[in-house]
């Protein structure tokens, strides 16, 4: 088992720890310099919790920042870094999804009572994200809807390996959602398909 890293809330972090800002930093023209969730290195410690901590950031910008505006960066990647979950969660991805198609029995009429509806497609997470320490999740599912999207550049890679699922997905007849990046990739759909499919 993975030992966790404990914290004090009642420590006073020494000079040298990285820690994840909390909050934006910005500078004198109100421009945002850092952005929530970069990370420093502290520079000058506190003698007591009442007063700030000095943090330099990789560019050299200093801040003073109150212990309730950061956190160590091995608790922080221990906490929301380590649960995918909490990331995805916080980034509402479901609103990110460029193309949605329905595909199985009910994309041929070949459904009947009993069937589900199952919706395939691609997300595309901001570049923030993409950015972020969370990073991005390979692909999202919702399993009481019957959803499954991949993140656009895992689609890409499936679709370059003739992947079945994903080459049902360009040939569906029924598309909900189209953005017009997919739809530039439906254009071109022929590309994947290859007789390494059939084994």
């Amino acid at each position: 088992m993975t030992e966790r890293v404990h914290q004090n809330p009642n420590l006073i972090f020494s000079e040298g720890t990285q820690v994840v800002c909390l909050r934006e930093i910005v500078g004198q023209n109100g421009r945002t310099l850092h952005p929530k969730g970069a990370v420093g290195v502290i520079i000058r410690s506190p003698g007591d919790l009442d007063h700030s901590y000095r943090v330099r950031f990789p560019d050299g910008v200093e801040e003073a920042l109150r212990r309730d505006e950061l956190v160590m960066l091995a608790h922080f990647k221990e906490g929301a870094i380590g649960d995918l979950q909490i990331s995805v969660a916080r980034s509402d991805l479901y609103d990110r999804v460029i193309f949605r198609c329905v595909i199985g029995s009910r994309a041929y009429g070949l459904d009947d009572h009993k069937s589900d509806t199952d919706y395939r497609g691609i997300y595309l997470p901001s570049a923030e994200l993409h950015w972020s320490l969370y990073g991005v999740p390979e692909q999202i599912e919702c399993y009481e809807t019957q959803e499954h999207y991949w993140e656009l550049q895992r689609f890409w890679v499936l679709a370059l390996k003739a992947n079945p699922n994903v080459l049902e997905c360009l040939y569906t007849p029924l598309i909900e959602k189209m953005t017009p990046l997919p739809e530039e990739l439906l254009q071109m759909r022929s590309v994947f398909l290859s007789r390494m499919v059939v084994g």
